[in-house]
């Protein structure tokens, strides 16, 4: 992928010399998850949380079942600041 076409992607404007420096970079980043792809993990079993210890049961997995959302009125019920049904949060740029 070009370094130009990341960044629009990624709303960010970006110099000729931001690309110079940024492209090699990428390539390389690229050519090492090339190079993950190529590792055989046939016979690794997979992980569930990521965050316990082997053997340790895990409350991380549950149904993906749809339930009843929080409302926007419950949701902005506690909020510090709240304008016309949106959270209110500093401007930040």
């Amino acid at each position: 992928m070009d370094v130009r076409q990341v960044a629009k992607l990624a709303h960010l404007e970006i110099t000729d010399a931001e690309v110079e420096i940024y492209t090699p970079q990428m390539a390389d980043i690229v050519k090492y998850i090339e190079q993950l792809n190529e590792l055989d993990t046939d016979e690794v079993e997979p992980m569930l949380g990521g965050l316990t210890t082997e053997g340790e049961a895990t409350q991380t997995i549950r149904d993906d079942s749809a339930t009843k959302s929080l409302g926007q009125e419950a949701a902005l019920s506690q909020a510090p600041s709240a304008v016309e049904g949106h959270f209110q949060v500093p401007k930040f740029l």
